[in-house]
């Protein structure tokens, strides 16, 4: 399998980042730390295997070829789109998060 590269909207590392902060002031470094090694768990999955995120939300989205992808242990999403070149991560949001609105 070839792993491609992931390019994270801006959007996107802004999720990551407000998501490391919270966890930073409310659980601890020890959290924090592992949401960042299940994000790239996550990123390293979905960019060996990219056709294998849900469709779900492109369809209640509207957005063909949207995808999404759990991270383990964390209750986040990670919506990236396949892409000729790279994947492109548009968000990483909460579960609980009214992800159509």
């Amino acid at each position: 399998m070839t792993q491609r590269s992931i390019i994270a909207r801006k959007q996107a590392q802004r999720d990551i980042h407000d998501t490391v902060t919270y966890y930073l002031d409310e659980a601890g470094q020890e959290v924090a730390l592992g949401f960042i090694e299940a994000l790239k768990k996550a990123y390293d999955h979905i960019s060996r295997h990219p056709g294998t995120g849900s469709p779900r939300y492109a369809h209640e989205l509207r957005l063909p070829g949207l995808r999404a992808w759990p991270l383990t242990r964390y209750p986040y999403l990670v919506f990236y789109r396949d892409e000729t070149d790279h994947i492109d991560v548009w968000r990483v949001l909460h579960r609980q998060r009214d992800i159509p609105a």
